[in-house]
């Protein structure tokens, strides 16, 4: 009996390794402030259903989860959720585009504010990017800085998943295997 229950311990830990879920820590080590260039942060990351963000942030912030609207105008008073513990987890369940916020409207117009886009199964596949329209202008990069001399290491977000997932999972089988039958 207890080699069962060890067999079916193993058996359930060695799948759990097989999710490709990554957190993301917002701003890297500068955190969730308006010191930290989010656009730049978010721009190589790619997001997917099941990955976590985390935000850190001092009592002067909080994080709010927005309507796209309310994003591009920082109108901060039509909020979907608060948060204000100062540490907050955010898992990303649904595909599509999320808009976080800083509840105080001047640390949003001074760049505090997050756009996610999640890729589900249907956004994952390879789609064109949107051609520029006619006479349109492009909007000039943010003259935010977080201290050029300093270099901030930025977060990949921690996953094992995918191939490598199904490798550690049927080697963890493959031993539990060999164990029951030595004893």
């Amino acid at each position: 009996m207890a080699k069962l229950i060890l067999l079916c311990f193993l058996a359930v830990f060695c799948f759990a390794l097989t999710s490709d879920a990554a957190t993301y820590m917002v701003g890297d080590t500068s955190g969730w402030d308006i010191s930290s260039d989010i656009d730049s942060w978010v721009s190589d990351k790619t997001f997917k259903i099941g990955d976590v963000l985390l935000f850190q942030y001092s009592s002067y912030h909080n994080v709010c989860e927005v309507t796209k609207e309310s994003f591009q105008s920082c109108n901060t008073r039509d909020k979907l959720r608060t948060y204000s513990n100062g540490n907050t987890t955010v898992t990303l369940s649904n595909g599509g585009n999320r808009y976080f916020v800083c509840g105080n409207q001047l640390h949003c117009l001074g760049g505090m504010k997050l756009q996610v886009n999640v890729e589900d199964d249907k956004t994952a596949s390879t789609v064109a990017a949107p051609e520029a329209q006619p006479g349109a202008t492009i909007p000039q990069p943010s003259s935010k800085s977080n201290n050029p001399s300093t270099v901030i290491p930025t977060s990949s977000g921690f996953a094992i998943g995918g191939a490598d997932g199904l490798v550690i999972a049927f080697l963890c089988l493959t031993a539990t295997k060999l164990f029951l039958y030595q004893t």
